[in-house]
């Protein structure tokens, strides 16, 4: 089942016939309630139902020929908890029954593909939603409807209030649009936060800085890799370098490296003492976080 994806915009949409939707921090799973079982499929097309038996089995009560798109949570002192949905993921079959009992799924949905064998993709939304509710909202948890309001102003008001519960924004769809399947043809909102952060290396050579090695002043300290760094703020790393007494390390490798997402492993070069910047960063879920520029008004 191909799905349907979101644009990042850095403002909240509004206009008439707007719909909008918290968007969740966990992974998306597709839900096919077939004749004989349940299936259940991750983003990439992985089959992982054996992950999460407890979705698995409050997907039975759903009729045959249900086909749901939404997110898998886990909740943990009143918030939604990225670690665990990838510990949940990560299970193997006997460990996922443990973990099924002391760290329950919650499914997020908010779209139905398909009811009774009816392929309603091509439906507008409004629709689509209304029979999704309808559908869920009898069986109640771990199925819900993720909440929906075609209010800017309320959107607004989530936008600013649920990082808290670890929403980490909003999705915004149109009331008449179809199921926009393998295409940007929704809008996302990403709660970003705009901070200062320790510079405490950086990748690269001193003279042709690649990326900052970051600590947030949230979280619990471990370093992130940034963006790659624009042509300006290259040169005034590298300046910044070449400033500062032993700042730039050793000639060669310095032997320090950081977990970079995508990249693995990769060498680094340490600051000490570390340099500031202020940075925009979404989540601890979706680095890099992008360098705005180093702050020597300190």
């Amino acid at each position: 089942m191909t799905v349907a994806l979101a644009e990042a915009v850095t403002t909240l949409p509004r206009a008439p016939g707007l719909a909008y939707e918290p968007k969740f921090d966990g992974h998306r799973l597709v839900v096919v309630r077939t004749v004989e079982d349940v299936v259940l499929q991750a983003r990439s097309g992985r089959i992982v139902t054996a992950a999460f038996p407890d979705l698995a089995a409050a997907a039975r009560q759903l009729p045959a020929g249900t086909v749901l798109d939404g997110e898998v949570v886990v909740w943990h002192e009143g918030r939604t908890d990225f670690a665990l949905v990838q510990r949940r993921a990560a299970a193997t079959a006997a460990r996922a029954a443990v973990l099924a009992r002391s760290l329950p799924a919650s499914y997020a949905a908010f779209d139905v593909l398909e009811l009774a064998g009816l392929d309603l993709r091509a439906r507008p939304y409004e629709r689509r939603r209304a029979l999704l509710v309808d559908l869920l909202l009898p069986l109640g948890p771990p199925l819900q409807p993720v909440p929906m309001t075609t209010d800017p102003e309320l959107a607004a008001t989530w936008y600013e209030t649920l990082p808290a519960s670890g929403i980490e924004g909003l999705v915004v769809k149109r009331l008449d649009q179809p199921y926009p399947a393998g295409r940007r043809g929704w809008r996302k909102l990403r709660h970003t936060n705009v901070r200062d952060a320790a510079v405490v290396g950086y990748t690269g050579s001193p003279r042709r800085p690649v990326a900052l090695v970051l600590v947030l002043p949230v979280g619990d300290e471990t370093p992130l890799v940034s963006s790659p760094l624009t042509p300006t703020l290259r040169a005034e790393v590298a300046a910044a370098v070449a400033r500062a007494p032993g700042a730039s390390g050793p000639s060669g490798a310095s032997g320090a490296t950081v977990t970079a997402i995508g990249l693995g492993e990769v060498p680094f070069r340490p600051l000490d003492p570390p340099l500031t910047a202020e940075v925009r960063h979404a989540s601890a879920r979706h680095p890099p976080p992008e360098v705005l520029r180093l702050r020597t008004d300190l």
